[in-house]
């Protein structure tokens, strides 16, 4: 039945509205963004084989400032500290570690190890280090940024070089843990926790009281020339740490009184305009698939005790199937078991659904390519210019397509189960909840060989809240498979760019 005419024109309103309320906060936020850049000298090199960025501001030669990011994290991660630093007169040089980012070499050796995996990275800084030196003063001296994982990589790295007579001048650590702190090493540290990270407030305060068993977060310990200081960033946790402006302030402010420099320039807070723009990317979508053909055909309706079988069975199944029959064969963490669990899943559940007889449900090569270039090459652009690398290189291609053989048909399934968002809001939530725990329990019954399996849990919900919601639009004009197909390539190349390479070794 066609749409009742006096809601015609009301939705036609809504759509033109949404519309431009979408472009005008892409453009703003695009805006506001790029002013953080204006003025600083951003220059893709490569030191080796890692690709890194100096940034600059003008022909400013500041000290020297290298950033290293955390796991499964890349250079655009760290913007905010880049770009504020270099705004202030520093000179910053950040770069992808190997299986990160742009890194063309995946990451080896024995990850349980100090002498393996740790001891690779902590090399390649040191080559980092040692290609910044050659590019600016080498009196000004060098000061070391990291987060989560780099942060023992850059403490060690530090250990190394004032073991051969070339010290940093000092360390800001972002959301800190070493084991390789010591009462005088490294001399002059920071560490920065956000406030809801507790364990990692614990470990900067220890640090700070094997200096001064009395000081506490904001307070500065100084005894027999070690000097540190432990800050706690209000209301954020691991990633929003990296955006707050009490930390951005306390590094600059940190970094200016190890170097006697006095930098200045803003202080960049991104966050917010990034969510604005990507929110922008988002709703613009929605008007856009009114211009599609139709193609969705109405499906029989799925009983609450075959959504049920649907959801249950292979929560609880696939698990313990795939971790049973679990072979390593692709060279990025834990994507060959991501890939085996998630087709097995969404097979298990066009099984069960018995989706044979449903009916036909409409197919658009329109949407599917809509919302394929809309996820990837839209919203993906934005994502690896502000955000975090989102560009894969060759290697993980392969990596890509492997994975696409397991999301293709958990999204079709998910999308026929949830009736591509028309089902009801308790359905989609209960269908991506069962997803979620089945890959928690896989991670639990083998935790050696899969705990990253944890890490990937929360790129999936925001999976399913964005990405979702753009594969929902589509598949209400064009049908589920439409939508699950698109969401299933959308979702291989997320996972495969965003997750490290590794090969071991």
């Amino acid at each position: 039945m066609s749409e009742p005419l006096p809601r015609r024109p009301v939705r036609a309103a809504f759509t033109w509205l949404l519309a431009i309320v979408a472009l005008a906060a892409i453009i703003l936020s695009v805006v506001k963004l790029e002013e953080g850049r204006a003025g600083v000298q951003i220059s893709e090199l490569a030191i080796g084989t890692t690709p890194a960025t100096l940034y600059r501001k003008g022909t400013t030669d500041g000290p020297l400032v290298i950033v290293a990011h955390g796991f499964a994290g890349s250079r655009q991660l760290m913007q905010a500290y880049s770009l504020t630093l270099a705004q202030s007169g520093y000179t910053v040089l950040a770069f992808d570690f190997e299986g990160h980012g742009r890194n063309p070499v995946p990451m080896s050796g024995n990850v349980d190890s100090i002498e393996g995996t740790t001891a690779l990275l902590v090399a390649e800084t040191r080559r980092v280090i040692a290609a910044g030196r050659q590019m600016t003063d080498p009196l000004r001296g060098v000061a070391l940024l990291g987060h989560s994982m780099a942060t023992d990589v850059i403490i060690r790295a530090a250990l190394e070089e004032a073991a051969v007579g070339t010290p940093v001048r000092g360390v800001v650590a972002i959301s800190m843990f070493s084991v390789a702190i010591t009462a005088t090493q490294p001399p002059a540290l920071l560490a920065i926790s956000g406030a809801w990270e507790g364990a990692l407030r614990a470990a900067a305060l220890d640090a700070l009281h094997q200096v001064d068993p009395d000081a506490g977060e904001g307070e500065t310990a100084d005894a027999g020339g070690v000097v540190r200081r432990a800050v706690a960033a209000p209301s954020v946790e691991h990633v929003g740490v990296l955006y707050s402006a009490t930390a951005l302030r306390e590094t600059r402010a940190w970094l200016d009184r190890v170097f006697d420099f006095q930098g200045t320039g803003p202080i960049l807070q991104p966050g917010g305009w990034i969510l604005l723009l990507l929110a922008g990317v988002v709703a613009l979508l929605k008007p856009l698939t009114r211009l599609l053909p139709s193609r969705r055909a109405a499906l029989a309706g799925i009983s609450a005790g075959r959504f049920w079988l649907a959801v249950l069975v292979p929560a609880i199944a696939v698990p313990l199937v795939c971790t049973a029959l679990y072979v390593r064969f692709l060279p990025v963490l834990v994507a060959d078991y991501l890939m085996v669990h998630l087709a097995a899943y969404g097979v298990l559940q066009l099984l069960l659904l018995r989706v044979w007889r449903l009916g036909r449900p409409g197919f658009s090569w329109a949407g599917m390519l809509l919302l394929v270039v809309w996820g990837i090459a839209v919203f993906g652009l934005a994502m690896d210019r502000y955000v975090a690398s989102y560009v894969p290189n060759i290697g993980r291609l392969a990596v890509m397509a492997a994975l696409a053989v397991g999301t293709v048909p958990f999204m079709v399934a998910d999308s026929i189960l949830t009736e591509s968002g028309e089902g009801r809001g308790w359905q989609r939530i209960v269908a991506r909840v069962g997803l979620l725990a089945s890959i928690a329990a896989a991670a639990m019954l083998d935790p050696e060989r899969l705990m990253f399996l944890f890490i990937i849990l929360p790129v999936l919900l925001l999976f399913f809240l964005v990405q979702g919601l753009m594969g929902r639009w589509v598949g209400q004009r064009s049908g589920p498979v439409t939508a699950g197909i698109g969401l299933g390539v959308c979702l291989a190349w997320a996972l495969a760019v965003s997750f490290p390479q590794f090969q071991a070794g």
